[in-house]
């Protein structure tokens, strides 16, 4: 059985699970709209799909474990964006964010003596280790592009399969 703290904790986190996945499907839609960002676009929509399926993970858990599980009510994401290196500095922001967050419910589930919790989370560490690197990785990319078009097709083509590459489904 799962304690208020801790079930209280996972709803949180499922809501930003569940809030994950809108900024990356808004990022998705903006995205689409401009001017041959087809892989950008598909990169997005994928990275939302994902932070669902993080988020059902957490919610059958908090059901699995006797607490109860909350639906969010979500707060519109950001819809548009200056720049394509914009979005991309705002998605490294957005998974430092959760990184945090699920850093804290690790401690929390030490202090609360909830090993059953703890052990499940670490699937959720070993996922933002490397959602941090993916950001990181691509805000590098496009720092070395800059402004050069063909550098950005390049960059638009090949992420279309870099989460591949990464031993990512």
């Amino acid at each position: 059985m799962l304690s208020k703290a801790i079930q209280d904790a996972l709803n949180k986190q499922v809501q930003m699970e569940a809030e994950s996945s809108q900024a990356y499907l808004a990022m998705a839609s903006w995205a689409e709209i401009q001017p041959g960002l087809v892989g950008v676009t598909e990169f997005f929509y994928k990275q939302s799909d994902e932070e669902r399926v993080h988020m059902l993970k957490l919610l059958r858990f908090v059901n699995e474990r006797g607490g109860f599980a909350v639906v969010p009510a979500l707060e519109q994401p950001t819809l548009t964006f200056t720049s394509l290196k914009k979005l991309f500095e705002e998605f490294l922001k957005h998974e430092l964010k959760v990184s945090n967050s699920i850093n804290d419910l690790v401690h929390l589930s030490l202090t609360e003596k909830d090993y059953a919790t703890h052990n499940f989370l670490q699937w959720y560490v070993n996922e933002q280790i490397e959602e941090e690197r993916t950001a990181r990785t691509l805000n590098d990319k496009l720092e070395l592009i800059g402004d050069d078009k063909s550098g950005l097709y390049l960059f638009d083509r090949d992420i279309m399969n870099y989460r591949g590459a990464e031993g990512k489904k």
